[in-house]
């Protein structure tokens, strides 16, 4: 039985949106197409006539995932008053984002899988990078040049996803906590 175009978009929607969760939550590898499929619902079979691959998914999960953290930070800032750039500082350093990697940034959960994957996959995870590179210079005081405002996103975002990552890595809560509180002070 074929589905309508508005049904195709809505289970491709689910597969990215599954898939991104599932991915950041276990890695690339930690999960199979026919797991994944069973987990949204639909047929192993039916994953071929929205991917080439999972190599492709791999790919398109890298942006929707971006799309994803840009979508909920935009929201999040729209209610802050003061600084957007702390903001997100604080957002990102949270205990919610550290316990949630399935929901949350693409670059702490997977980067260090991303390293590992082919080139078409590195390709879309520095796509993505760059994206949030250019939303990061954005949430920067206009009166920086865009040489100062690079410079200093770079550093903002190797840091962030460099103490994300350490953070959910200890075993120690009081370390993983304090790893949060110190980098979210210094960046302030």
């Amino acid at each position: 039985m074929r589905v309508s175009r508005e049904q195709a978009a809505e289970n491709r929607g689910k597969i990215l949106h599954t898939a991104a969760q599932l991915f950041r939550e276990r890695g690339f590898d930690g999960i199979g197409i026919a797991d994944l499929m069973k987990k949204v619902g639909l047929t192993h079979g039916g994953f071929y006539g929205h991917f080439a691959s999972k190599e492709d998914l791999m790919a398109q999960t890298c942006a929707y995932a971006v799309d994803e953290l840009l979508e909920q930070g935009q929201a999040a800032r729209a209610t802050v008053r003061g600084s957007k750039y702390k903001a997100f500082i604080a957002r990102y350093l949270s205990t919610e984002h550290r316990d949630n990697p399935g929901s949350g940034c693409l670059m702490a959960a997977l980067g260090a899988d991303a390293a590992r994957q082919s080139p078409a996959i590195k390709q879309a995870f520095t796509q993505s990078f760059n994206r949030l590179l250019s939303a990061m210079m954005n949430l920067l005081p206009a009166t920086k040049t865009e040489a100062a405002k690079r410079e200093q996103a770079l550093l903002t975002l190797a840091t962030l996803v460099g103490a994300q990552v350490i953070a959910r890595a200890v075993d120690d809560p009081k370390l993983s906590e304090e790893i949060l509180q110190l980098v979210n002070k210094k960046l302030h």
